[in-house]
């Protein structure tokens, strides 16, 4: 990429995608074309054709989509099928019709089979059963990599694919209902030392592993693939280690400062036992993640610990 090249970044305001617009920056790019959601609705199939008609991109990053944590993915089901596959329909073939240069298209780690082996490397993709609270969310992004891969194969299209692990960072989602575990559990624990609670609950057993990416880290990743990778397939992105939800709450409950216990709430589900990333594609390419989550989740705190949370 030049630094005068045309970027258009699907989901800029988003987490993921305000990364990658803040990392571009840093590095000296100023030519961006951005629309909000109310401004380009992705999911309109003519005003998607009339957008990449009008400003012809030259690099296209596809961080939009419709995300949300557990109970969102069960309960909006048909939505997220639906919205995530218009979405990324759109804009991957209308990147092929302008003859966009190179477009990057983001997943997600629940792409893999709920018991695939641990821990999860790029050729483990449909060798199984998927997680089924997520399994809508998951299939549109199963077909936006197999997408990318059939334009490239059929046209000859740099259309690469991602997958990052479990990210956080700012422009995060904090709301209660849809967010993911570790910023819900960052307001739970403000919130409880705000109003001197005895205790935090958190569902399931906590005995569940999750590994978490800074967004500014995934940034730096989408931004090193860009420039060298042109591959089919994904490549996965991560920190390459985990966490069990109990001692990420233990260090959530020390970084907020919060004086009182935890306590494990068994009758809500635990979700998929283990999701660790096999980064050793990413890592043999030449990228490594530098943020510790202990440095991540103090960052992350210092910018939300005076929201107005009712």
């Amino acid at each position: 990429m030049n630094k005068q090249d045309k970027i258009y970044i699907a989901g800029h305001r988003g987490m993921v995608g305000s990364a990658i617009l803040r990392a571009l920056q840093a590095e000296g790019y100023t030519n961006f074309v951005l629309r909000t959601s109310s401004e380009l609705d992705l999911r309109n199939q003519q005003a998607v054709a009339d957008f990449f008609a009008q400003e012809k991109p030259d690099y296209v990053f596809l961080a939009a989509a419709k995300v949300g944590g557990i109970i969102a993915n069960n309960t909006y089901r048909a939505d997220f099928i639906y919205e995530n596959l218009m979405i990324q329909n759109n804009v991957i073939h209308q990147a092929y019709v302008n003859n966009v240069k190179k477009l990057m298209f983001l997943g997600s780690s629940c792409i893999y089979p709920k018991l695939a082996p641990q821990p999860l490397k790029e050729d483990y993709l449909l060798t199984g059963v998927l997680e089924p609270t997520n399994e809508p969310y998951a299939i549109a992004k199963i077909a936006g990599i197999k997408m990318c891969d059939a334009y490239r194969d059929q046209y000859g299209c740099n259309f690469i694919s991602v997958m990052p692990t479990n990210l956080y960072g700012p422009n995060d989602n904090y709301d209660l209902t849809t967010s993911h575990v570790l910023p819900a559990m960052l307001r739970k624990f403000i919130m409880a030392k705000r109003n001197g609670d005895a205790s935090v609950t958190i569902w399931g057993t906590g005995s569940p592993k999750r590994e978490f990416l800074h967004a500014d880290d995934l940034a730096e990743a989408c931004l090193f693939l860009m420039e060298n990778y042109n591959e089919a397939g994904l490549v996965n992105i991560g920190i390459g280690e985990d966490i069990s939800i109990l001692d990420l709450a233990r260090l959530v409950k020390e970084v907020v400062g919060f004086e009182g216990d935890i306590v494990t709430d068994t009758s809500k589900p635990d979700g998929t036992p283990r999701k660790l990333m096999d980064v050793s594609k990413l890592n043999g390419l030449g990228w490594k993640a530098k943020i510790s989550l202990a440095e991540g989740i103090q960052k992350v705190y210092d910018e939300i610990r005076d929201t107005a949370w009712e």
